[in-house]
């Protein structure tokens, strides 16, 4: 979907080089790393990701970052189904504990809406190997932008 620009330099002006095809829809990195949204409703979201040599640490285990990357995604796309389209919002915060290693397979995570206030909102995502292991707690505080 977007590889045609994955490699085209991100413009510090002007219009952005891509566009989603919805509301709730992965983005680029997203769309790069593998996942998919299998669902999205009422504060809460659920995504998988495969486990691709590419997402690999030094050692054949699923890299940190990998994992960070899915969590704080399903967060974000839980609070999606409660803001406006188009909506601004950023992370702010986060923070990860793992549990287990991921090896291989499919990784999901199950992100909900824990907090809410005018403009800060507070989530977290369990994330599970195909075994259906915990591998790694998310807890993530994000800003919604003011409204113009």
């Amino acid at each position: 979907m977007y590889s045609s620009v994955f490699e085209e330099p991100m413009p510090a002006e002007g219009p952005c080089p891509f566009e989603l095809p919805e509301w709730i829809a992965c983005a680029p990195f997203e769309h790069y790393l593998g996942m998919r949204i299998e669902e999205a409703s009422e504060g809460r979201a659920v995504l998988s990701m495969p486990f691709r040599v590419k997402l690999a640490q030094g050692k054949g285990l699923m890299h940190g970052g990998a994992i960070t990357s899915l969590a704080d995604t399903a967060v974000a796309m839980a609070i999606k189904t409660i803001l406006p389209d188009g909506s601004h919002f950023a992370t702010v915060e986060l923070s990860l504990s793992f549990h287990a290693p991921v090896r291989s397979g499919i990784v999901r995570a199950v992100a909900t809406i824990v907090e809410r206030d005018e403009r800060t909102i507070k989530g977290k995502a369990e994330v599970f190997d195909d075994k259906g292991v915990k591998t790694a707690t998310f807890h993530s505080t994000f800003r919604v932008k003011r409204p113009q």
